[in-house]
């Protein structure tokens, strides 16, 4: 293989190396000399710097050669921390992460309803503030913050085209914050940031194309292209739950009809719920229930084998399942994750159906399997996610919005 010298000089040289020891480490540099065809020089000088930058460093390990043995190299986990809070309907999920994915804190709050833009600026910041000064992060060693939801997002401006929850206009929140607290502050959608979350925690080589299906209040996904969030025009990618799965179907804030957010999202299940004669009785749904807790009551009945129960996760799983073989033929994807808290309860039921239709249907199928996975975590996800972002745009810039390096 010839050898390429200029490659060094391109904007995603740090950010291959540091995906290639992220995804296979620990690794020497001579296989990262096999793997990417750059020269040892070459990778001499990256891997140097950062090893100079603290991203990496050496195990300690060597491996045994007939010339001179080689160092093993891995990511310092502690090289930076990424804090990712993700804004749910209801409440606030503050979430902050190591280098290579571990959670090392976690705060939950609740979120009152109205009030103004900048009461919840002061909310997120007093929010961001006591988490890492209760788990005493030195300022410096915090790469930054990333606050995800619903969307529809302006990653390029750092807002909210329309609140989570609310019709307003739009709500810019990366700039005030970033002012306020005095790190980088990107503000991205859930989907999105479950699927680099996912992408990241998982040491997923880059090599893989990979998906993600989320679902909470709505349902998104994201897709990881050689180790990239895509896009799209304006970040705004990945809207899955807004394909029409029912021609002339029920009519969607979005303006489309028949989306399947219209027929598969846990709001729409528990509304039926509470439609059919006794059964939220009988399950114990109150009425001033939120849909997300009368959701996971329903799940889990589902579960335990109630058939009212059942029928009605299964009709959605189905759907989403459809979803699923959708996102998969559009991208020839190779591995899928089920994120987010709409999986927390019923995930296996929904996996086993994706993992059937995708078996059955997936264009790809007779040339290769689609492998699905449920999140390790779900409920946190797009937290875990957004701290991902924070911490691949730091560690491993050339892979979406640029964080200023802390470490």
């Amino acid at each position: 293989m010839a050898r390429r010298e200029s490659a060094a000089a391109g904007p995603g040289s740090r950010a291959l190396i540091v995906d290639l020891i992220r995804s296979s480490g620990p690794i020497s540099r001579v296989e990262l000399v096999n793997v990417t065809g750059l020269t040892q020089p070459t990778i001499s000088n990256i891997v140097r710097r950062l090893i100079d930058d603290g991203v990496v460093r050496e195990t300690g390990d060597t491996v045994a050669t007939r010339g001179k043995p080689r160092a093993m190299l891995i990511i310092n986990s502690r090289a930076a921390y990424g804090v990712g809070i993700h804004m749910g309907a209801d409440a606030l999920t503050c979430v902050v992460t190591d280098t290579r994915g571990g959670t090392v804190g976690r705060e939950l709050v609740a979120v009152p309803d109205g009030g103004r833009p900048a009461d919840l600026v002061d909310r997120l910041a007093a929010l961001y503030q006591d988490v890492t000064a209760g788990l005493g992060l030195p300022p410096q060693s915090v790469a930054g913050m990333a606050v995800v939801g619903p969307g529809p997002v302006d990653v390029a401006h750092g807002g909210f085209l329309a609140r989570p929850g609310q019709q307003e206009a739009s709500l810019d929140l990366a700039p005030a914050l970033s002012d306020r607290l005095n790190v980088p502050v990107l503000v991205d959608s859930d989907a999105s940031a479950a699927a680099v979350g996912e992408f990241w925690g998982r040491q997923v080589s880059r090599e893989r194309t990979f998906g993600c299906l989320y679902m909470n209040s709505g349902i998104g996904s994201g897709v990881v292209l050689d180790g990239a969030l895509h896009r799209g025009a304006s970040s705004n990618a990945g809207k899955i739950g807004h394909i029409a799965v029912v021609r002339d179907g029920e009519p969607c804030p979005c303006g489309n009809r028949g989306c399947l957010e219209q027929y598969a999202a846990p709001r729409v299940v528990v509304a039926r719920a509470r439609a059919l004669p006794g059964l939220a009785e009988r399950l114990r749904i109150r009425p001033d229930d939120s849909d997300a807790r009368a959701f996971d009551v329903l799940a889990r009945a589902a579960v335990y084998g109630d058939e009212q129960a059942r029928a009605l996760v299964d009709e959605s799983a189905a759907l989403l399942a459809e979803g699923a073989v959708t996102l998969a033929n559009l991208w020839d994807l190779d591995t899928m994750a089920l994120a987010g808290p709409g999986f927390a309860v019923a995930g296996s039921l929904y996996v086993t159906e994706v993992r059937r239709r995708l078996a059955e249907r997936a264009f790809t199928r007779e040339v290769h399997p689609v492998q699905v996975d449920l999140s390790s975590n779900p409920r946190d996800s797009a937290a875990i996610g957004g701290a991902a972002l924070v911490l691949q745009g730091s560690v491993a810039p050339g892979h979406g919005p640029q964080v200023a390096a802390r470490v």
